[in-house]
């Protein structure tokens, strides 16, 4: 793990001293609402790198990652499509923290590979743009120091128990084991700069985002500037 981190670390090293980007990271437990909040800072102009969609990349049928989990979990992980159940994946690795555990060994150095190289193209490409990365275990994960603000997306446990049965279809107490397997929303409002609470409609989450998006252009107008200010005649720096 420390490898992993290190290797973003210095993908986002590079970014900082490279252009003028402002790199978020947003987060908050499963079933809160984190895609809804991303799709709209997206809309605001913040393009995402989203840790859910390279986790899918990295075990599509014939990659490394695909391979060895269908070599150490077994057929039953696999649909009729040929490509990996999840649903089934995950009724395994949630249920036995020691599966869990080895899923991850087998997932997260190529997530933090596939990570440092889409921030890095990201970066040049867009040199001073707000970079949001979408990431659900930042904080289970030990990584928020990776970025310059954190957003957290919340919502009160029982509602999230409640989304998280019907988006999945799946029952109640399959539910709770897979929330008891992360930080609770309370938990993880501790590490956030900007928290957006999702418990309403769509036009209260949308006001929300709006108004961290404002303080996002600030806050990477105020990095700007203290680069400036600091380093007038030499390559820009930024401090985390």
């Amino acid at each position: 793990m420390t490898c992993m981190i290190h290797q973003a670390s210095c993908a986002l090293e590079k970014t900082r001293k490279q252009n003028n980007c402002l790199v978020v990271a947003v987060t908050g437990s499963i079933a809160c609402g984190k895609t809804t909040v991303s799709r709209m800072l997206e809309d605001l102009g913040a393009p995402l790198i989203d840790f859910d969609q390279i986790a899918r990349k990295i075990v599509t049928p014939g990659t490394p990652g695909y391979d060895r989990i269908v070599s150490d979990f077994g057929a039953g992980v696999v649909q009729a499509d040929g490509t990996l159940d999840r649903n089934a994946l995950s009724g395994i690795v949630f249920a036995d923290e020691t599966k869990r555990r080895h899923l991850e060994q087998i997932t997260h150095p190529l997530i933090f590979e596939t990570f440092a190289e889409q921030l890095t193209d990201l970066a040049a490409d867009r040199p001073d743009s707000v970079i949001q990365v979408a990431v659900p275990l930042l904080i289970e994960l030990n990584i928020p120091h990776l970025f310059h603000k954190v957003i957290v997306v919340y919502l009160p446990q029982d509602i999230q128990l409640e989304r998280l049965a019907a988006r999945d279809n799946i029952r109640v107490e399959s539910a709770q084991a897979i929330i008891g397997s992360q930080l609770s929303p309370d938990e993880k409002i501790q590490y956030a700069d900007y928290v957006i609470d999702n418990r309403c409609d769509r036009s209260y989450t949308q006001d929300q985002v709006n108004r961290v998006w404002q303080q996002l252009q600030q806050d990477k107008e105020q990095r700007q500037e203290n680069s400036t200010a600091c380093h007038p005649t030499g390559d820009t720096i930024y401090d985390v």
